[in-house]
C-alpha cells in the first residue's frame, strides 16, 4: 500500500484532505511558555487556582492556608487594588496562599479594575454585599438606597418624558384658530380686580 497515506482504500477517507494545511513563514514556539497568551492577572489567577483546585481535589490534600499565607494574600489583593497594572509572580507563592487569593478575589468579586464597566460591576456586587451583610437594618437600608440610585437600575429614578413633535407654520396657525373658535362664546369665570387711580 504505497499510497496509504493519500488515500485509505478501506474505509474510504480521503486523507490528504484531513492533514492541515502548515504556512511555511509562522514561526513554531520552542518552548511552552513561548506559546502561551499574555494573561491579565485575574485570568492568570484564575488558571492557576483551577489547577490548585483540581490537583487537591485528585490528591485528597486540604488546601489549607495557614495565618501567614492568609496575610501574604491580603498584601497581594491590596497591590492589586491599589496598583491595577501590578502583576504579581504567582509561581513563588504555595498553593495555599493562591487558594486563598483566589477565595478572596471570588468573594468581593474585586476585579482589576481597568474598564468603568468593571468598576461599575464592583460596586454594584459591593453594595449588594453589605445590603445582605450590614449589621443593622439602617446599614442594610442605606446600601439598598445607594444601590437603587445605580445608573441601570434606577429604582428611583423619577422620568420624564418630552416629546417633540415638529409642525410647519401653517398646521400651527390651523391648530390655534381652531383652539380660539372652540374659546369663543364661552363664558370664562373669574374675579374682576379694579384698580384705584391714586391720582
Amino acid at each position: 500500500m504505497s499510497n496509504e497515506f493519500e488515500h485509505d482504500v478501506e474505509s474510504g477517507i480521503n486523507l490528504e484532505g484531513i492533514v492541515p494545511n502548515i504556512d511555511n513563514d509562522i514561526p513554531i514556539p520552542k518552548t511552552q511558555s513561548e506559546a502561551m497568551v499574555e494573561l491579565s492577572p485575574q485570568a492568570e489567577l484564575e488558571v492557576r487556582t483551577n489547577t490548585i483546585k483540581t490537583l487537591s481535589e485528585m490528591t485528597g490534600e486540604p488546601l489549607d492556608p495557614d495565618i501567614n499565607q492568609r496575610k501574604v494574600a491580603e498584601d497581594i489583593a491590596a497591590k492589586m487594588m491599589q496598583d491595577p497594572k501590578y502583576k504579581p509572580d504567582y509561581g513563588k507563592y504555595p498553593n495555599e496562599t493562591m487558594a486563598y487569593l483566589a477565595g478572596m478575589v471570588a468573594q468581593t468579586n474585586c476585579m482589576i479594575v481597568e474598564e468603568l464597566a468593571d468598576f461599575k460591576l464592583h460596586i454594584v456586587n459591593r453594595l449588594l454585599q453589605e445590603a445582605e451583610t450590614g449589621k443593622t437594618a439602617r446599614d442594610r437600608i442605606s446600601a439598598l438606597k445607594t444601590l437603587g440610585e445605580v445608573d441601570g437600575v434606577d429604582a428611583f429614578k423619577k422620568k420624564t418624558e418630552i416629546t417633540h413633535i415638529n409642525k410647519s407654520h401653517d398646521e400651527l396657525e390651523k391648530e390655534l384658530l381652531e383652539t380660539i373658535a372652540k374659546l369663543e362664546g364661552k363664558v370664562v369665570e373669574g374675579e374682576v380686580i379694579e384698580e384705584d387711580d391714586a391720582d
